[in-house]
This record gives structure tokens, sequence and C-alpha cells, in this order.
């Protein structure tokens, strides 16, 4: 939404969107919120009896000076200021522990919680990770959304109950009466005068909180602008600490691109920039406004009120102290009140995004079926007519895909780039759904099977793998704790043995030094070493490669192939790779164009195929191999 396009939510849309929030934090930490709540108490309704107690010293020193109840007061005003001192520091500490130090934990951890559980495909959409994008710059930025609710809901709790505890403490501002001789001044008894001044008493903080929230509105209305600057300086601005860019950085230069964006002088918050141009003109006038009226009107106001009343015999010069702190808290929080409306509304579109994030729905159809777990593996697999595109396009990246596995099959799938092979694996795993026809196992359509128990047959080393910066037992595991002696032989049977045996620490050693000086950056042969060890260690019956030895070496790829069949066993195994040379221990080999499954058949029947595609490829391999002289490490993995 583009900055001009952008407006604030109305009140009834702002307070449902901040009340649905307040009840999310609710529930992610309901002792956190109470700690807020009991600190926010007593933060607000403390401070009224420091006020009482100063005031009745001073009337004692101007009164009767009784050396004994001087004593007494200053003793009780001591004791609760100790004793409230020490119970804000336990409250606030308690708040801080339960809520303020995991809130960002808390929110992180539900929007990435939401990507996990959103199909694939959806999280493939750029517009979904744009919107989760957007909510992390404008919290990380500004400060707005989900963050700025708890802070919106103490200042709000603690207006009321400042409100409430100045009231108290101000009733009998307006209950003393001026005596009779006092002449002139007596107007201060009449109702009406006294509604007058509570109506302006309003009106000027009114006023003033309008001229805050709007000021501060400019920041809610431009934060697109703010949140471009915010990405390009994120970006920019920590190249130089990235590790895997430090030699291009220096090769070309690169930190010249970075001067541009973080020298900028008119950049939007430069003493040139957009938002300085606000808080010269518009901004600023909003708030210096909003400061005239809080302290020319309101304030002058309150002190004008008190000492008349005072002058004209109301009270004593001890009480000038009670209400016009009172009254001056009081009024506060008629301005704290409203300006935190302001804020909630202002943060209300913020919010909104959120939980319209929150909100995505799931498209894929969730079977019920639970997947039958067999010891012998007889799992069948059928392409029936399968045509797929993705979403938002009009062209298949498959068209018509008829063929069926056997059972501990060695499946080879090879064809130019684009052809569809990593689609063709994304069906087969459900991350899509096809447009056309069905996928079957066992002759059940997939669709109809638990999805989480259909995921669980598959064991994938995507070309694009990620390994997490924990331990090297805990990566082959994928989770928190693992089977140690499996570990280690899964890593073997990888080709990661020997690797694993010069580490110090072994299964224990971290894979880089995010987290341990002693860890150890592993080369991208091993860790793709790595990646194939997870796949064994979690011993699914179907175990799929993408290119599993593109970053090997040609020795260890041929070791690797040598022990092929003992490292897949009886899994049926589905091999995706450029290296046609690679593709002769698999049982059956298709071959994608376009598509389409142009052909099917041994290695042995395909290349015999003079007309076929798979004769051309071939051809065209061996030929690269022979004119770069590379052919012998090609043919060590044969």
């Amino acid at each position: 939404m583009k900055d001009k396009e952008k407006k604030l939510l109305s009140f009834r849309e702002s307070l449902q969107v901040n009340l649905r929030a307040l009840k999310l934090f609710w529930k992610m930490s309901p002792k956190g919120m109470l700690c807020k709540i009991a600190g926010t108490f007593w933060g607000a309704l403390t401070p009224y009896v420091g006020i009482r107690l100063s005031a009745l010293i001073i009337e004692e020193l101007s009164g009767a000076r009784s050396p004994e109840r001087l004593k007494s007061l200053i003793l009780a005003a001591l004791v609760s200021a100790a004793l409230f001192s020490l119970a804000s520091v336990l409250l606030d500490r308690a708040m801080q522990v339960e809520l303020d130090s995991v809130n960002w934990f808390r929110t992180d951890h539900l929007l990435w919680g939401k990507m996990l559980e959103l199909d694939y495909h959806i999280t493939e959409d750029p517009e979904t990770r744009k919107m989760l994008s957007t909510i992390r710059q404008n919290m990380n930025g500004g400060g707005w959304g989900i963050h700025r609710v708890p802070e919106n809901f103490d200042t709000l709790l603690r207006a009321v109950l400042s409100l409430l505890g100045g009231l108290a403490l101000t009733v009998s501002l307006f209950t003393s009466r001026v005596p009779e001789e006092a002449g002139g001044l007596t107007f201060l008894n009449s109702p009406l005068f006294m509604a007058l001044f509570l109506a302006g008493m309003l009106a000027a903080s009114l006023l003033s909180s309008f001229f805050s929230t709007r000021a501060n509105s400019y920041y809610a209305l431009h934060s697109d602008s703010h949140n471009l600057v915010n990405r390009l300086f994120s970006f920019f601005g920590f190249l130089g600490q990235r590790r895997d860019l430090a030699a291009d950085m220096r090769i070309y230069r690169q930190e010249q691109i970075c001067m541009k964006y973080n020298k900028d002088k008119t950049g939007i918050f430069s003493s040139q920039g957009y938002f300085a141009r606000l808080a010269r003109g518009p901004m600023g006038l909003y708030l210096a406004a909003s400061s005239a009226v809080s302290i020319l009107f309101l304030t002058g106001m309150v002190y004008l009120f008190v000492c008349l009343k005072a002058w004209a015999g109301a009270f004593g010069i001890g009480m000038v102290t009670q209400y016009i702190g009172a009254i001056s808290r009081f009024s506060g929080s008629i301005g704290s009140l409203f300006d935190t409306a302001g804020s909630m509304r202002n943060n209300a579109s913020f919010l909104k995004l959120t939980f319209d994030y929150l909100d995505i729905p799931n498209a894929m159809y969730q079977g019920s079926l639970t997947v039958e777990k067999r010891n012998d593996r007889k799992y069948d697999v059928e392409f029936r007519d399968v045509s797929f595109r993705y979403p938002g396009s009009g062209d298949y990246v498959l068209r018509h895909v008829n063929m069926k596995f056997r059972v501990g099959e060695r499946l080879a799938v090879v064809g130019m780039n684009g052809s569809g092979k990593t689609t063709f694996i994304k069906l087969l795993c459900r991350l899509y759904d096809p447009i056309e026809g069905a996928i079957l196992l066992n002759g059940i359509d997939i669709r109809k099977y638990n999805y989480e128990d259909y995921l669980s047959l598959f064991s994938v080393v995507f070309q694009d793998f990620a390994l997490t910066d924990y331990t090297l037992g805990q990566n082959v595991a994928a989770g928190e704790t693992y089977d140690g002696p499996n570990a280690r032989e899964c890593l073997k049977k990888a080709g990661f043995g020997e690797r694993l045996e010069e580490l110090p620490l072994g299964l224990e050693t971290y894979l880089g030094k995010t987290f341990d000086q002693k860890g150890v950056d592993m080369s991208g042969g091993e860790r793709q070493k790595i990646a194939l060890a997870r796949t064994l260690y979690k011993n699914a019956p179907f175990i799929v490669l993408d290119e599993p030895t593109a970053a090997l070496d040609p020795i260890a790829e041929a070791e690797i192939y040598s022990k092929f069949n003992d490292i897949v066993e009886d899994r049926t195994a589905i091999y995706i790779s450029h290296r046609l040379s690679s593709c002769r221990f698999c049982d059956n080999i298709l071959v994608f164009h376009k598509g389409s499954v142009v052909q099917q058949g041994s290695h042995e029947r395909l290349v015999a195929d003079e007309k076929g595609k798979y004769y051309e490829l071939w051809h065209a391999q061996a030929q690269y191999y022979d004119e770069k002289t590379v052919g012998a490490g090609a043919e060590a993995a044969l």
C-alpha cells in the first residue's frame, strides 16, 4: 500500500484489533500480563501516598508544628518511600522476566511458526513473504505492531488508575468552600464555574492529545518509506560483517555501494530527509501546539484555580501541595488517556496487517487416512496423467506425466534445466498438489492421507539444503537429542567417517563458530555429506537425492556411488542429477524435456536410442569430458 493511499482504521476497528492483540498476549504469557497489571496498579497509585504525606507535613509546618506529629509523618514518608521503591523494583524485575525479556522471542516465534504451518506453496508466494517482511520491518523500524500492545495497555491502565487516584485526592478541592468574607472570590463556589473549569480542563486535555496524536500519525501513515530505508540500511549497512561476502567485497570494492546508502544526506532519516522536513513542518507544529496547550492552558488553569481558592481561605498551604500534585496528575492522566487512544489507533493498521498474516488459511486438503507403516516398505507410487503449473502462472511446468515406481527401485531423473525435475519431486513430496491428474500411493490418492503421515515417508536432500549452526549430532538427527551410534553410522555411510574421527568433540562439534569458538567450518562437500547422513538417519522408505554429490570431488563422489546400494538398502531411491554418467547405477531413468517424460528405461537401452533425448544429452556431456580432459573423474564415478 502506498503512503498516500494509507488511512487509519476507524475507532471501532481499532478497538477490535487491539482487544484481539491483548487476548493474544494473555494467551502467550498470562503470568507476564498479571505481573504487568500488578506493576501498573502499584506504579499508578503509590505516588499519591507521597503526595498526601507531603501535604500533611507542609500543613503541620504551617500550623501546629507538633514535633511528635512531624516525626511520625516524616518517618511514614521515608518508610513508605523505601517500601514502595523495593516493591516497584521486584515487580519490575518479575515483569521483565515474565514478559519484557521474552516478548521479542514469543512474537518472533508466533510469526515464524505461522510460516512453518502454512502450505508450502503459500510460503513460496512473494506476497506472503512480503507481508511477513513488512510486519517485521514495522516492528524493528518504528516499533509498530504487536510489540507496542503491552506498552499501550500499560499506559492506558496507568492513566485510568491515576485518574481515579487523582480524583480521590481532588474531590475536596471542589467541595471546600471559599468563606463569604472573601468577597468577590466567592464565585469560586459557583457550580457553574466549577463545571466550566472542568470542561476547560477536559477541552485542553483533548486538544493537547489531538495535536500529539496527529503529529505521531505521520510516522504511521508514512511507514512504507520508513520500512524501505530500513531494509536498505539493514542490507547495505552490514555487508561488511558477512563472512560469506568478505572476499567479493574486497575484490570488487563493493563497500562503495554501501557508502551511497549510508551517507545519503537526502535519505529519509537524514537532516535533509523527508521526516526531517516533516519535523520542521507539520509534525513539529503539532507537537509544539500540544505542549503549549498542556503547559499554558492546562497547567496554568490548575495553578490559578488552586492558588485562588487557597488565597480566598478555602484551605491551608499544605493542601495546595496536595491539590496541585493530584490535579496535575489527574489532568495529565486525561491527556495520557487520549494520547494512548490515539497511539492505539495509529498502531491498529499495523496490528491488522499482522492478523491478516496470522489468519491466512491453508488451501491444501488435509486428509485423514493413516499411512500404513509397513516393515517390508511395500509402497507403490503412481503418477496418473499429472499436469501442473505454479500459482499465478499460465504455463504448465509438467504435462500429462504417467509413470510408476517399483518397490526398492533406484530411479534417476534427468533433463535440462527447467525441464520439470524439481517440480516432479515437489509434487511427489506433496509440497504442491497437481492441477490435473492424481498421484497414488498404494492405489490411493495421496491427498486422502494425513499430511504429516505422508511426509514421514520421505527423506530428501534438496539441492539448496539447510544445516544449522548447532552440533553435528543435532544436524544429523534434525532434533535436539539424537542416537549417537546411529548418527555415527549414518555419517560413516555418507562418507564422513574419517572426518568425524578428526573432530575432538565428535558429534558435539558445532558447525561454525556462532555458538562456540571451538566450532568447525565445514566445506561444501562435507556439508553435503552431513545432509546425506541426515536422510539416512530418518530411515524413511523413500529417499530423494537432488544433486547429492554436486559439491564433492570425483574421488569422494566415486566412494558414495560405490556404496550406494549399502546406503540406500531396501529403500526406494530417487536420484536427480545433471551428470548422466552418475546415473548408470540406477535401475530406471526418467528423461524430462519441456515438462514431459519423453523417455524411460535403463541406461543401456536409452543410450542405444540414437534419436532419443538421453542419447543427445549423454554424448554432449561425454564430448565435454573429452574436450576438457576431466573424463577421468567422471569415469571413476562409474
